[in-house]
């Protein structure tokens, strides 16, 4: 018999051991399995069981637990169904759970029933074009509905964009969710410039509200009504997926606040978890806080534009006015992924230093901005200029839903103004974009190219307009996808004798002719560039008549981690048409205004290379190059230039170049390989036969790799000229 202390002992730790069982947690629903159990789904957007993560064109998916999960993507954004739990009994004071993609509380969601009632309900954090696939944790408390028999019920009846739903891992706890509060608020008076938001790379997307605080003897104007009151552009109080730092950041996003000077903002985060430091930390500053190395970061280009902060992506808008080249360009300022589509806006005078004037087109009402053409209006047939003053008047895509086209205008190239009757043109199909406008001098009317897929097919949409506000459908061409240009251009020069050209996101194009209303392809579909990472190429409009060329920009696809901005633009390119004996082809070249970088230089003097000769170029540390090239091979030959890691080959057999294992057709012109090479701290660009050949490869070397090689192997090749140039940066 045990003493009746040791007894009572025993006694409570059984009870304390109960209790603890008691509360333990009570999983409803893992999706580890390869069906749904005893889960019932209707319609097909659920599948036959759990995803093992993301579905065939899905963004990445992330942040679930173990291997499955519900995935309402089986069928694209296009399915549609319901996914019903058995009944449970509810025991614990919290269900939690994970959630992702659509937020809408009616057709993305996971509902809580009781009595056949929805009680309870929590969706995804999407609601408009960009996002996350990330599960976040989220929760309810159900204190008051202990006892009852409830269901879970996951609906996908949304089709369009993020009509789909993620969840994971949903257990019954007494412990609270950790994790989400929502939400979290601050206020800040405005006393100086910039209010600097904390980033962490791959963080959490969240949503940040910003409005003013009414005060005493103060009239209380969100941010939008006050700037527009200010004769200022438009500024969106709401900024969806900012990838908040809820510790260290590993960056800062500035917010030009300066209009407000004085007044008091409130911020607002949609959900914060526990502990974060991302409100707190918010910082106002004179100055964009963390750019004390601004233009000098290891992976920045240095002769190939890039944006201070953020993600970019394609150019836009490109416009010469006022004696200035004005580059917009897709911009995220809040994050270094893909999101926040607005227009960044830089200017140059001479196409090679740039200067970054800040974003110039926020989401609104009708989405967020996508890609777009910029025009000059010189005959004012708009009513947004003045004689003397022509408006510039920008053309773009509003994502939303539906996806329109809108207009923006200025009469100074610094400030621009929303079209108070957008939009111009209404949604053909949903996912409608990418405005390219010109004047039709002949048929004196503007032209705009729109892509549209139309019974699933990519199409370019062209119509006309008297005004750049009013729009009809004159005509369509097939097989093109998103983001058109369409010139005209001479060949071989001869004003006599030109062709118009239209080509689109990949740079593939065709040659033809256009009578104002319809164009009809001479070519086939022919390619473009035939490197990587080049999309979404736009060209100059309004350069002046005495220049004559047609000069484009792409979207260097140049990855930039551990940096604070990531992506950038190729180097201005000069367009011209040839002949050639299969047609008239295009060609690109750089433009000479680069020639104003070039410093250090060395000159071979003419030389034939035998296979095992030495080097014939010094060493140099430079990071930043140019080479010009010209070179006799023989036959059976192969020359090697190796730039800081990056192989450049040349098959004389072949006659094909290679750049970093892309290979693609060089043919020899009269004979010889004409060769440039531009190589920047995070990327090349090759030009061969003329520019015929144009090779763009992102590539970033070790910091320390400064070699520059030439090497001939299987024969000999003849060096005819030779020169090597270092080139010094844009930013200085």
């Amino acid at each position: 018999m045990l003493p009746l202390k040791t007894a009572a002992v025993l006694c409570l730790l059984t009870l304390v051991g109960f209790a603890a069982r008691a509360s333990d947690d009570i999983v409803i629903a893992d999706f580890e399995g390869g069906d749904y159990g005893q889960w019932k789904a209707t319609g097909d957007a659920f599948g036959t069981g759990p995803a093992q993560g993301t579905l065939p064109g899905q963004m990445a998916v992330t942040g679930f637990a173990g291997h499955g999960l519900v995935n309402s993507f089986h069928h694209g954004d296009t399915g549609v169904g319901t996914l019903t739990s058995p009944a449970f009994k509810i025991e614990r004071n919290y269900i939690r759970f994970l959630i992702g993609g659509g937020k809408n509380p009616e057709t993305t969601a996971l509902h809580l029933l009781v009595d056949g009632k929805v009680v309870r309900t929590a969706t995804g954090p999407n609601n408009q074009a960009g996002g996350s696939e990330q599960l976040g944790p989220d929760g309810w408390l159900v204190s008051d509905l202990v006892g009852k028999t409830a269901v879970l019920q996951i609906v996908d009846q949304a089709t369009g964009g993020w009509g789909h739903i993620n969840v994971d891992d949903i257990v019954q706890s007494d412990q609270r969710p950790k994790g989400l509060l929502s939400p979290g608020k601050r206020t800040i008076r405005v006393t100086q410039r910039f209010l600097n938001l904390p980033i962490k790379d791959g963080g959490a997307h969240r949503k940040v509200t910003i409005s003013l605080v009414p005060e005493s003897g103060k009239d209380h104007l969100d941010l939008q009504q006050a700037s527009a009151l200010k004769g200022t552009p438009d500024f969106l109080p709401v900024i969806n997926d900012v990838e908040l730092a809820d510790g260290t950041p590993d960056w800062w996003a500035p917010i030009d606040v300066s209009r407000y000077q004085g007044q008091l903002l409130s911020v607002e985060v949609d959900k914060l978890p526990e502990g974060s430091t991302a409100l707190s930390s918010m910082e106002s500053g004179d100055k964009p806080k963390g750019q004390e190395n601004l233009y000098q970061e290891s992976l920045r280009n240095q002769f190939h534009f890039s944006p201070q902060r953020g993600w970019n992506n394609d150019p836009n808008g490109m416009v010469f006015y006022r004696g200035e080249y004005h580059l917009f360009f897709q911009h995220n300022p809040y994050g270094w992924n893909w999101g926040n589509m607005h227009w960044g806006h830089a200017v140059s005078r001479d196409l090679v230093r740039w200067t970054e004037l800040g974003d110039v087109l926020y989401p609104d009402k009708f989405g967020p901005m996508f890609s777009g053409s910029a025009v000059v209006d010189w005959a004012n047939t708009s009513g947004f200029g003045k004689p003397g003053n022509p408006a510039q008047v920008l053309l773009y895509t509003a994502a939303g839903d539906p996806t329109v086209q809108c207009l923006a205008y200025s009469t100074d190239g610094r400030h621009y103004f929303k079209y108070d009757k957008n939009p111009v043109v209404p949604q053909f199909t949903g996912g409608n974009r990418d405005p390219k406008v010109l004047w039709h001098e002949p048929s004196k009317k503007w032209v705009m190219t729109l892509f549209v897929e139309t019974n699933h097919l990519n199409t370019i949409h062209f119509l006309s307009s008297p005004n750049l506000k009013d729009w009809t459908l004159m005509s369509t061409v097939d097989g093109f996808f998103e983001c058109p240009d369409f010139f005209e251009l001479p060949i071989d020069g001869n004003s006599a004798n030109k062709k118009w050209v239209l080509t689109a996101a990949s740079s593939e194009y065709m040659v033809g002719t256009f009578d104002g209303t319809r164009f009809t392809p001479e070519t086939a579909k022919l390619k473009g560039h035939l490197g990587r990472g080049f999309y979404a190429a736009q060209t100059f409009s309004d350069i002046p008549a005495k220049d004559g060329r047609r000069i484009q920009i792409g979207w260097f696809q140049t990855e930039t981690k551990g940096m604070a901005f990531n992506q950038g633009m190729t180097v201005p390119l000069e367009l011209k048409l040839t002949a050639t004996t299969d047609g008239p082809r295009l060609t690109w070249t750089p433009v000479r205004e680069l020639e104003k970088l070039r410093g250090k230089s060395q000159k071979i003097s003419a030389r034939t290379l035998q296979p095992g000769d030495a080097n014939p170029i010094a060493a140099s540390e430079s990071d930043t190059r140019e080479i010009r090239a010209e070179i006799e091979p023989g036959a059976g030959s192969e020359v090697t230039f190796n730039i800081r890691g990056a192989a450049i080959v040349y098959n004389a057999s072949k006659q094909e170049l290679t750049v970093n294992g892309q290979s693609a057709p060089a043919p020899l012109r009269a004979g010889k390989l004409r060769l440039t090479v531009l190589s920047d701290r995070a990327g090349l660009e090759v030009f061969a036969g003329d520019g015929l050949t144009y090779i763009p490869m992102p590539y970033i070397s070790k910091a320390d790799d400064h070699r520059l090689e030439l090497k001939v192997a299987g024969g000999s090749a003849k060096i005819v000229s030779l020169k090597v140039y270092n080139l010094n940066s844009i930013w200085k």
